[in-house]
């Protein structure tokens, strides 16, 4: 399996915000900022032990330290430790890469939950943050802040001071996938963990928000295989799409569909900033 360009490094390197040195990929509990997993944390090995972690993690800080050390997937593991040590991209080859799944980042109490696709090799697969090292993170953390949600407009890394109020970010498949494609039993796997972030947030999930189709056909997924009362004929992923999604205890939450913040779109002009704005603002209503 080829790896995006050609840097090895053997580390420790320096973490780019506290210089702290970490191997790559960063072990659990070596104080890497905000990872929540440790040494002990179990680790799942097959989707069927996603289904057992997943359904046993009591809190969403729980949730978020065992997806961060999963390991379900062989090919997504290959594909992230390779970029790891010997895939980096020359402008970081200087720093550790996270190379493990990505945890949710945001605020636990949220009422608003942002849904993407997939971490970037060079992205979060480096700074272990969502949406963090890269342009579709510079894009969406603008927004953000000029909506409200952020405390500051940019996200470099881990440690960096950056925090979100009544907003929180996750992925549908939480490993950087080779050519940013994951395949239907990685989505199937990785959905597992996301819907246990759907149970734990309950009735006080308010709207989701999904950046990009396949994000929109995960939630639907997660959602049904928990009993929500999904509209009979799927609603199809637009910009600014809404439907309603209704909980077993019969609570209303909005999905509301997004654009993908990728270069491809916003280079070209499919999504603008005001065009995000504007549904970043929807979300308040």
């Amino acid at each position: 399996m080829s790896v995006p360009d050609d840097i090895a490094r053997t580390g420790p390197d320096p973490h780019p915000v506290t210089g702290q040195p970490f191997l790559s990929p960063v072990p659990p509990g070596t104080g890497w900022p905000d990872d929540s997993a440790t040494a002990v944390t179990p680790v799942a090995h097959t989707p069927e032990d996603v289904l057992e972690l997943a359904a046993s993690a009591s809190s969403l800080a729980e949730v978020d330290a065992r997806l961060s050390v999963c390991r379900a997937c062989p090919r997504l593991v290959d594909w992230r430790e390779t970029v790891a040590r010997q895939g980096r991209r020359a402008s970081f080859a200087d720093q550790p890469y996270w190379g493990r799944p990505g945890p949710s980042f945001g605020d636990p109490t949220a009422d608003t939950l942002i849904v993407g696709l997939a971490p970037a090799a060079n992205g979060t697969n480096r700074t272990g943050r969502m949406f963090t090292g890269d342009a579709s993170g510079d894009f969406l953390y603008a927004a953000l802040h000029r909506t409200g949600y952020a405390n500051q407009p940019t996200s470099v890394a881990a440690g960096d001071g950056l925090a979100l109020t009544g907003l929180r970010i996750v992925a549908s498949v939480r490993c950087a996938p080779p050519a940013n494609a994951p395949t239907p039993l990685e989505r199937a796997t990785c959905a597992t963990w996301l819907g246990r972030d759907l149970e734990l947030l309950g009735d006080s999930l308010r709207v989701i928000m999904t950046l990009g189709a396949i994000g929109w056909q995960g939630v639907l997924a997660a959602t049904s295989s928990l009993g929500w009362t999904v509209p009979k004929v799927r609603p199809k992923f637009g910009h600014a799409a809404e439907t309603i999604l209704v909980t077993p205890t019969g609570h209303p939450v909005r999905l509301v569909g997004c654009f993908h913040v990728s270069p491809h779109n916003t280079y070209t002009g499919r999504l603008t900033p005001q065009m995000l704005d504007e549904v970043l603002l929807s979300l308040r209503d």
